[in-house]
Formats: C-alpha cells, sequence, structure tokens
C-alpha cells in the first residue's frame, strides 16, 4: 500500500510533468482538463502505489503513442457493411443517463456473437467507443452537470446466454486487457440482468474470490433488472432489454432500430458514425485509409495481476468452463 491518496496524486503529477512532449500531449486526450480525477484513477488502480500507478501511466501513454490511439477516432472502420456487421455482433449501446448524470452504457453479454468480422475491427470498435466516451461523452456529462464526470454505469445483459461457448474467449481475454492496463477505474457500477439460472448459481462461487473493490461495483439483479435499476435512472434511460418483463424478446426488439441501444440507428451510434467520419475529413491523410490498416500493440499484463477476468476465467475451468466468455466482460470497457 502506498502513500495517502492526497499525498500519492500529488506525488504522481509531479512525476508526470517529467514525461516527453509526445506522452504529455497524449496524457490531454487521457485526462481532457481533469488531471487529479484522471491520476487517482490511476492511482486507485495500483492501490496506490505511485511507483506502480507512474509505470501503468506511463506505460499506457507509451501505448497510445506507438499505436495512434489519440487519431483512432480519424479512422473509420471501412467498409461500411463491415462497420454496420461489427454493430450487429457487438452489442454495446448508450442508453441514457444516471440520476447523477453519469452515462449508461449497455452490453449484450448474451447475444454478442462477435463472429461477423476480423479481430482487429473489434478491437478498434471497442477503442473508438471508449475513446468516445472519455474524449466526447464525458466531458460533455461535466459540462451538463457542472462538476467532473468521470466513469459511467454498465448495464450487463445476460439475455440469450450460450453456456458452451468458448470460443471469444481470445478476443475478449485482449479487450479485457486493454481496459485493465489503459482505461483502468472507468466504470462505477455493474448491474447484470437476465441471468439464467447457471450464472446465478456460479456468482455466488465467484463473487468472494473477486477483489473487494471490483466485488463491490457488481450486483446482479433480479429478472430484467427494471425495478432496481428506476431507482438510479429514469424510464428513458433503461435500455430496451430492461423495459420488458420477460428476456424472450430481446433479441427481437434488436430489430427495432432507433428504440434498440445497440443498433446503428440509435442516436448514440449515429452520433459516433457521424463524429468519425467528419474527424476523417480533418487533415485528411494523402493515402486513403484502407481496412483492415488499424492494428495495434497486444499488451500483456503483469504476471502477479489477479484481476477480475484472470479469477473468474480460473473458477469457471473448474465448472467445466461453461461461461468464461462471458464473465470476462465485467472487465470490459
Amino acid at each position: 500500500m502506498g502513500n495517502n491518496p492526497q499525498e500519492a496524486i500529488k506525488k504522481l503529477k509531479a512525476l508526470m510533468d517529467q514525461v516527453d512532449q509526445a506522452m504529455k500531449k497524449s496524457f490531454q486526450n487521457v485526462h481532457q482538463g481533469f488531471i487529479t480525477e484522471t491520476i487517482d484513477r490511476f492511482l486507485k488502480a495500483r492501490e496506490y502505489d505511485v511507483a506502480k500507478a507512474h509505470k501503468m501511466l506511463v506505460d499506457c501513454l507509451k501505448w497510445r503513442v506507438e499505436n495512434e490511439i489519440d487519431n483512432v477516432l480519424r479512422k473509420p472502420i471501412l467498409p461500411a457493411d463491415v462497420y454496420r456487421a461489427v454493430r450487429d455482433s457487438q452489442l454495446v449501446g448508450l442508453s441514457g443517463y444516471s440520476k447523477e448524470g453519469l452515462p449508461v452504457f449497455a452490453i449484450g453479454v448474451g447475444l454478442s456473437a462477435l463472429d461477423k468480422a476480423t479481430v482487429n475491427d473489434y478491437v478498434q470498435s471497442h477503442i473508438q467507443i471508449n475513446e468516445y466516451r472519455d474524449r466526447v461523452i464525458l466531458p460533455s456529462a461535466s459540462k451538463k452537470y457542472g462538476r467532473p464526470i468521470t466513469t459511467c454505469v454498465k448495464i450487463l445483459d445476460m439475455t440469450g446466454l450460450k453456456l458452451s461457448a468458448l470460443g471469444h474467449t481470445k478476443l475478449l481475454t485482449i479487450l479485457s486487457t486493454i481496459d485493465d492496463l489503459n482505461y483502468p477505474e472507468r466504470t462505477t457500477a455493474y448491474y447484470i440482468v437476465n441471468a439464467p439460472y447457471v450464472f446465478s448459481s456460479c456468482w455466488k462461487v465467484i463473487k468472494p474470490l473477486l477483489h473487494e473493490r471490483t466485488r463491490k461495483k457488481v450486483q446482479v439483479l433480479p429478472g430484467c433488472g427494471k425495478d432496481e435499476l428506476l431507482k438510479i435512472m429514469d424510464y428513458t434511460s433503461l435500455p430496451h432489454f430492461c423495459k420488458r418483463e420477460s428476456s424472450l424478446s430481446s433479441r427481437s426488439s434488436a430489430r427495432q432500430g432507433g428504440n434498440n441501444c445497440y443498433s446503428l440507428d440509435h442516436f448514440f451510434h449515429q452520433q459516433l458514425y457521424n463524429y468519425i467520419k467528419q474527424q476523417s475529413l480533418i487533415n485528411e491523410p494523402v493515402e486513403p485509409i484502407r481496412k483492415g490498416s488499424f492494428q495495434v500493440n497486444l499488451q500483456v499484463p503483469a504476471s502477479k495481476s489477479k484481476g477480475a477476468a484472470r479469477t473468474i476465467e480460473t473458477e469457471l475451468r473448474k465448472y467445466g468452463n461453461r461461461l468464461s466468455d462471458t464473465l470476462i466482460e465485467l472487465e470490459i470497457m
């Protein structure tokens, strides 16, 4: 355990003043003017150990510079039909805001196929949503509510969960690692809804094994979770799958366009799509952006790290490896 929080923040701020100009420029995209809150997130992820948090943040900035993450919102996924395929199979969207002003992201864990595009396409989409959240959504919410808003709420829908599917574990681990090392402590609470019985049974065993900080964030709600979620958000901010007493209609509702926050026709994805399109026209590169041109170096977490994803995967292997690709989602985005 390191220094007290305020002292640790002060020390890490001083260390960040010493990084090179390329990393300082990238750091501006990370903190968006909320330097103290950003420093605190990285410190919290490393138990306020200044040396470890400093290494984590510097490694993050190196990764951003080396992989041109600051330009990722200028790189649309092409061609358009590939982007639509990504959106149809990587189910995530912004459904609204909590009563405290936190963005509410919905993730269709059970119905996400993740088999309609390449790994690079899904990684690019994931990073773009992270960056759009951090550079556009959160700063806009902070301005609207007149205070720093640097975290979000996530609702994980287990509708359609395939208990025997393990084919996506590698991709989900990649996304989880990217988030764990570069976007720490962005989620205040995870709400799991429409969970099948076997998930609930396994969760009772896994929950005590998680780090206390992570464990406190996760709640498995009964049914679609509507009654509990209405305590923290208005009805209009509920994802479509929480507005129905039965989750059986969730798949058909995925075709309802604007009412479904996963859909490319939803306002969030329309805004994101148009934003990236407009950004791509600014200082347009000499050579056109080619499909498959976006790749990132995959990072390897510290060998001693025992995050939620790793703990969950290990324990679920004892249950016959039946749910690991789903539960790893708890550390994603």
